[in-house]
C-alpha cells in the first residue's frame, strides 16, 4: 500500500491509551517521529511516561500546567499561557528531553493539547525548557496565493533538541503551501536532510466570513514519490486528521476558498545532524522566481502582529 490507506489518519483513527491521536513507531514503517493530541477539561491531566522520546508541547486551544520528572528523580513545571484557537496567533512552547515523565493539565477551562516527539539519543539539561511566545520566530513565506505564516517554534536555532524539528503553518483561504512541492528523504550534507514528517491539521472558517452553522471546513494534501520509492497520496482534510510523509514530494497543502488551514509539522530522522534541509521538485522549482514581483497576502499574518 502507498496511499491514502496507509499513510493518512483521519479523526478518531487514531486513537489510543486516552489520546486523541496518536502516531508512533507502532506505526508500520514509522520509526523517528510521534505526535499525541488530545483535549482535556479544566482540571485534569494526561501523562506520558519517561521513554527515548524527546517531546515539544504545543497549546492548540487554551492553556496547560506543564510538569517534567527527570531520570534522577528531580521535579520540574511551567504553565504555558497557550491562545484561544491555532488561528489566534502563536503560542508559548514547552521542550521536554528524552527519559523524563510528562504531565500536561488544563488551566483555566478545557484546552487542547498536542504533544510532538522524536526518537533522541541523549538527554538534555535541563529536561523542561519554556519557549515563551515573544520568542518564537513568525515568518511570512512565499507571495501571491503561496502567502503563508509560518511559527518556528521548534527549528534549530530556536530551540535545542537532540532530533526534534517542529513548525507550525497557517494558510489563508483559496492559497496554498508546502509549495513548491518539495522532500526530504535522503542524507545530502549541506544539501537535504533524512526525514519523516507529520502533518496534523485543523481547518476554520476564514476570519471574519458569515459562515453557516451548516460550514463544513476542509482542505486538501498532497504527497507523491518515485517510481523507486512510490508514494500516492491526496487527502481531503479536516480538523484533527493527519497525513503522514515517509518520504517523496509533499505539497502542495491547499486551503479552500472560505476555510483556513493550519497544521503542525513534526519531523526527526536518523541522520547525525539535526537539520532541516529540503529539495525542492525540479518540476515545480521555478515558481519561487515569481513570488519577487508578488506582494504577500495581507491577511497575514493570522491573529494581527505582535
Amino acid at each position: 500500500m502507498t496511499g491514502n490507506e496507509r499513510w493518512v489518519r483521519p479523526f478518531g483513527s487514531a486513537t489510543a491509551d486516552g489520546w486523541d491521536v496518536v502516531v508512533d513507531d507502532r506505526v508500520d514503517g514509522w520509526a523517528h517521529t510521534a505526535l499525541h493530541v488530545t483535549t482535556i477539561e479544566d482540571g485534569a491531566s494526561r501523562t506520558l511516561a519517561p521513554d527515548a522520546w524527546e517531546r515539544l508541547v504545543v497549546p492548540l486551544e487554551g492553556s496547560l500546567a506543564v510538569a517534567v520528572v527527570d531520570a534522577e528523580g528531580s521535579s520540574a513545571s511551567c504553565t504555558l499561557a497557550g491562545r484561544p484557537s491555532v488561528f489566534a496567533g502563536p503560542t508559548d512552547v514547552a521542550y521536554v528531553s528524552r527519559d523524563a515523565s510528562l504531565t500536561v493539565t488544563a488551566v483555566g477551562g478545557h484546552a487542547r493539547v498536542a504533544v510532538c516527539g522524536a526518537r533522541a539519543t541523549r538527554p538534555l539539561t535541563p529536561a523542561l525548557n519554556h519557549l515563551p511566545v515573544g520568542d518564537v520566530p513568525v515568518e511570512l513565506r512565499g507571495a501571491g496565493t503561496a502567502s503563508r505564516e509560518v511559527r518556528n517554534f521548534g527549528v534549530p536555532g530556536v530551540l535545542d533538541a537532540d532530533a526534534l524539528i517542529a513548525c507550525e503553518v497557517v494558510t489563508p483561504g483559496g492559497n496554498w503551501s508546502s509549495y513548491p512541492p518539495h522532500k526530504h528523504d535522503d542524507h545530502r550534507p549541506g544539501q537535504e536532510s533524512e526525514l519523516e514528517e507529520v502533518y496534523y491539521f485543523e481547518v476554520a472558517p476564514e476570519a471574519g466570513s458569515p459562515a453557516s452553522a451548516g460550514a463544513d471546513p476542509v482542505g486538501y494534501q498532497r504527497v507523491y514519490g518515485t517510481d523507486e520509492r512510490p508514494i500516492d497520496v491526496f487527502a481531503e482534510v479536516r480538523t484533527g486528521d493527519v497525513v503522514l510523509v515517509p518520504h517523496g514530494w509533499h505539497g502542495p497543502a491547499m486551503a479552500a476558498p472560505g476555510y483556513d488551514l493550519y497544521y503542525l509539522n513534526v519531523m526527526a530522522g536518523p541522520g547525525p545532524e539535526r537539520a532541516w534541509l529540503i529539495c525542492d521538485d525540479p518540476a515545480h522549482g521555478w515558481v519561487r522566481e515569481t513570488w519577487a514581483t508578488q506582494p504577500t497576502d495581507p491577511r497575514l499574518p493570522l491573529g494581527g502582529t505582535r
